[in-house]
């Protein structure tokens, strides 16, 4: 797929995506969302894939929906009873669903601002990066709106107390505040730190067994009080988890036990460096009046 919206690489066994509309920093278009949602869709379907990465191009990460098209959604006929918002608005938390659902560790990096839908999508993820500058916010209800797809994401990653105070004041908080509040993991002084730092983490994914990073992912993803009785859900929990170890033991384990002993690194253990992160993503860190050293948007690589 030739993508006009984002920036995607496909090498080192990890998805790159750079939102790549920075007229609009990087807004949340519909076709933007529906080639997010292919290249989930690529990426889920490949068992090597190690790591998904989203980062935002021209320094900013999401500035959210696009409300120049929430006019055009107002104006739009039904369609055989279907209200045009209502399909539209849940389009977006499918998008949001299969990201969650992605089987490999999944990083958001985040500098410039991350609002509404793009702080939706960096709640999605497994681990959240930002710069101290960055900033974060539920934006909609200054608009008479709510965070409607996303409440459910926001509110599993910082939870109910936090998802209330953020959208009921639709408060900006820095990447200092939005670590105290559990939406970041870890932050970065500035854009070049952040690759520095994203590269540091993608090396820590990349030490850790790529099936066995991905068989944590699934139990986690369990409910434990899905069941009528707790203890019950925590059994059959806790039963998947033995079935689970037994798998590694038998998979990756034997490679990873031989490596510790022998006090060396595992077969699958590779590493990044920041001007790697910064490539892979389409980024320059020249001097900004330079043309050739501009970021240009190219073609996307296929997946493997």
């Amino acid at each position: 797929m030739n993508y006009q919206h984002l920036l995607v690489q496909h090498t080192h066994d990890i998805f790159w995506i750079t939102l790549h509309r920075p007229e609009t920093r990087n807004a949340l278009s519909p076709e933007m969302v529906a080639e997010l949602a292919h290249v989930f869709i690529q990426a889920g379907q490949n068992d090597a894939v190690r790591a998904l990465v989203l980062r935002g191009s021209a320094g900013f990460f999401c500035a959210g929906g696009n409300v120049g098209n929430f006019q055009s959604r107002l104006q739009a006929n039904a369609d055989e009873g279907e209200d045009p918002v209502v399909s539209r608005n849940r389009a977006f938390g499918h998008l949001l669903q299969a990201l969650t659902a992605l089987p490999m560790p999944v990083l958001a990096v985040v500098e410039g601002a991350a609002m509404g839908g793009g702080m939706g999508l960096a709640c999605c993820a497994d681990i959240v990066l930002a710069t101290d500058d960055a900033r974060f916010a539920l934006s909609e209800t200054g608009l008479g709106l709510i965070p409607a797809q996303i409440a459910p994401f926001v509110q599993a990653r910082v939870g109910r107390r936090v998802a209330l105070r953020l959208g009921l004041s639709g408060e900006r908080v820095s990447g200092a505040l939005a670590q105290q509040l559990g939406l970041v993991d870890a932050l970065a002084a500035d854009s070049t730190a952040l690759d520095a730092l994203q590269a540091q983490w993608l090396n820590r994914i990349l030490a850790c067994g790529p099936q066995a990073n991905r068989s944590l992912k699934a139990l986690l993803s369990r409910d434990v009080t899905g069941d009528a009785s707790l203890d019950h859900g925590l059994g059959a929990w806790l039963d998947d988890a033995a079935l689970r170890f037994a798998q590694c033991m038998r998979g990756e384990g034997a490679e990873g036990i031989a490596a510790f002993r022998e006090r060396r690194a595992p077969s699958w253990s590779a590493t990044l460096q920041a001007a790697d992160v910064a490539r892979l993503h389409g980024l320059s860190r020249e001097p900004q009046n330079d043309p050739h050293h501009a970021p240009q948007p190219g073609p996307a690589s296929a997946p493997k």
